[in-house]
């Protein structure tokens, strides 16, 4: 099935609603779960669906990115397995970058062209779900569509959110809006089924994930809509007047990682007892970088629903309710609540640690008697002692040179240099 359909995963646009954790990186290679990065979840999916030619389309910012790709996703030499980087390139007869998800696809063409295949599978390389997107694909056969839409069933509240669709009882995609007004709602609800109707999620919404038969898609791109940038806003809603479009409802967990505040409860959810994106799971792995880090070391601390990545030294006194990344070094008698520390790149040595105290710089890492709540930390920070950050309502959005606040969250920006005693 595998030589069937290629997969086209969408590298994203600038994330400037992630920022800070997109200052430097792009939206696909922010790290979640304090050992992968976003871009991990569309490839695992694929692999664990039997999809394993990809295309990852990258723009901005896209160096860590290509470089943990390039890390990461080795095949042998005797299958036909890629994960391939399309970076944005100008050329004679295209001058210009990327003007949206489908105008990206449209530049890759000459690129996806040479690889054989009846479909093509189009992802967003931004949302945290475990699909066998392989049923989608025999859906789309057993339909005879030409184009397929994943949808998920959403509530009213939600509804305004998302494009949402209206389906037949065969379940074709019969029209379209983009972020309905709730007054709009009532002529826009589907049959969800008897278990989504109870839930009240009787509206299905766009989860920006698309099968195109292959030599539609060429034509679309290239002849019918040649000067359309965007499959959600335009190729979609322009093609189901023409083409069969069939929907493929989905009811897992998704959650598209849009904003500081959903990456942020998106990653500590995973520490529920019972979360509902389920990274212990055996047939459906995440895969990312091997490390060949040590196992985590803990002295002194109390733990409650916490995340604990490998490679950490911890002498908190307490962690609870958190995230904590590779290679994070705390303190003693530093108390960590509802926050995610994601780690660092590297250990500095004993001489470098020496060198760093002599100079009055504080050690990558957290340092003692800190009490940290409601933050984000990115990568590599270095936190003195007696720091205390803790974010809430009470603070207002800002933005400051070491830090950001969005939604009372504290986002601690990468590398960032917070001297003994600062407090947020």
């Amino acid at each position: 099935m595998s030589k069937e359909i290629l997969a086209v995963i969408l590298g994203g646009g600038a994330g400037t609603r992630l920022y800070p954790l997109t200052a430097s990186r792009s939206k696909p290679a922010v790290p979640i779960a304090g050992k992968y990065r976003l871009v991990d979840i569309p490839i695992s999916n694929c692999l664990n669906s039997g999809i394993n030619r990809m295309f990852v389309l990258t723009q901005y910012n896209s160096a860590s990115l290509n470089r943990h790709i390039k890390n990461t996703y080795h095949f042998s030499a005797f299958s036909s397995a890629f994960v391939d980087i399309l970076a944005a390139e100008q050329t004679p007869d295209n001058p210009t970058w990327y003007q949206g998800t489908a105008d990206a696809v449209r530049q890759g063409l000459r690129h996806i062209g040479p690889f054989e295949s009846e479909y093509v599978l189009i992802l967003s390389g931004d949302q945290l779900y475990q699909m066998d997107l392989m049923a989608m694909l025999n859906n789309h056969i057993e339909k005879a569509a030409d184009i397929s839409i994943a949808t998920i069933p959403v509530d009213a509240k939600e509804a305004s959110e998302f494009g949402i669709m209206k389906k037949s009882k065969e379940g074709y995609i019969t029209s379209f809006i983009e972020k309905p007004k709730q007054d709009l709602l009532p002529d826009w609800i589907s049959d969800t089924g008897p278990d989504m109707k109870k839930k009240g999620r009787i509206y299905l919404a766009s989860m920006g994930i698309y099968i195109f038969n292959r030599k539609l898609m060429f034509h679309l791109l290239q002849n019918e809509f040649h000067e359309g940038t965007d499959f959600g806003k335009e190729i979609i809603p322009q093609s189901i007047t023409k083409y069969k479009v069939a929907s493929y409802q989905y009811e897992g967990y998704w959650t598209d990682i849009g904003n500081i505040y959903s990456f942020f409860e998106a990653n500590l959810g995973l520490t529920q007892d019972i979360p509902e994106f389920n990274l212990f799971d055996n047939t459906r792995s995440i895969y990312t970088r091997a490390r060949m880090l040590p196992p985590a070391k803990i002295s002194g601390t109390t733990l409650e629903k916490t995340i604990i990545a490998e490679g950490c030294i911890i002498n908190a006194s307490r962690v609870e309710h958190s995230v904590i990344g590779i290679r994070t070094r705390i303190g003693n008698g530093t108390t960590i609540v509802s926050s995610y520390l994601m780690g660092n790149d590297y250990y500095e040595t004993l001489e470098e640690i020496d060198h760093a105290r002599s100079h009055g710089l504080p050690t990558v890492g957290i340092g003692h008697r800190c009490y940290i709540k409601n933050a984000i930390v990115d990568k590599n920070c270095r936190i003195g002692d007696d720091v205390r950050i803790n974010g809430g309502t009470h603070l207002e959005n800002s933005d400051h040179s070491l830090y950001t606040v969005k939604e009372g969250i504290v986002v601690i920006k990468k590398g960032a240099v917070l001297p003994n005693g600062f407090v947020i």
